[in-house]
């Protein structure tokens, strides 16, 4: 075989090997179109490693993810001052139940009032017998005018002096009281209190003055018999239980400003 024809088979020979190989890929283009998805730019740093304390990239966080996407609540402070109890009397932290005037502050005023319409029909009865009433206060009066001391005092005098003395006390007796009774329907419990005191003055004078007889004016002894029964109903009435809260609940309402 001529040198001629080796080179002409061996020409031949490159066709079928490439024919029977893969066939060349085309080279890339240059430079490339951009970085591959999910990669920095070229030039720029790469991600590098996590600063210190926080876990790498992609790593879930710490502790069980919050539903709903909410932040997390903070903490509980377990040196937090406990909460200031509001202002009351009788209920501590919590504000009491509203209730009305119960019955028997209505009903013990009541009484109070009573004994003392009846203290002023029993007086209008003296005045109307003055003279039959400064008689016994006369007689009743007689031997302490015997005093040496008082020697000389015209006794009918004195015993009209002190008749329009005991009137007039017991005119004022009547405006206080008045307003004692109206201060105490307002709730005020110092009003009560003083009622209690005036209540209990009527009732020793009541005892101490029952051996005394009918007096000059059997009505008006009558009178004070029935006024005196009162003031107790109304002491009692008023020292019951529902009587208490509602004057707490008024104390409390005007320490709150909720009057």
């Amino acid at each position: 075989m001529t040198a001629g024809q080796g080179d002409q088979q061996g020409q031949q020979g490159q066709p079928d090997e490439q024919q029977g190989g893969q066939p060349p890929t085309a080279p890339p283009p240059w430079p490339p179109a951009g970085p591959p998805p999910g990669q920095p730019p070229y030039g720029a740093p790469g991600y590098g490693p996590p600063p210190a304390g926080q876990p790498p990239y992609g790593a879930p966080g710490y502790g069980p993810p919050n539903p709903y996407g909410a932040p997390p609540p903070y903490p509980q402070n377990p040196y937090s001052y406990p909460a200031a109890p509001s202002g009351g009397s009788g209920w501590g932290a919590e504000a009491p139940t509203p209730m009305d005037r119960p019955v028997t502050v209505r009903a013990g005023l009541g009484a109070f009032l009573a004994a003392l319409v009846l203290g002023v029909v029993a007086n209008v009865a003296m005045l109307s017998r003055f003279d039959e009433v400064l008689d016994y206060m006369r007689s009743q009066g007689g031997g302490a005018l015997d005093d040496p001391g008082l020697e000389g005092v015209d006794a009918d005098r004195f015993a009209e002096l002190v008749l329009q003395f005991s009137l007039v006390a017991g005119i004022v007796v009547v405006a206080l009281q008045l307003l004692f009774l109206w201060f105490a329907w307002r709730g005020h419990n110092w009003a009560r209190i003083i009622l209690w005191i005036l209540g209990g003055l009527s009732l020793v004078s009541a005892l101490a003055g029952a051996g005394q007889g009918a007096g000059p004016v059997p009505f008006a002894t009558a009178l004070g018999w029935f006024q005196t029964v009162l003031i107790l109903v109304g002491v009692v009435l008023l020292a019951m239980k529902p009587s208490n809260d509602w004057y707490r609940f008024r104390k409390w309402q005007r320490a709150t400003g909720r009057r």
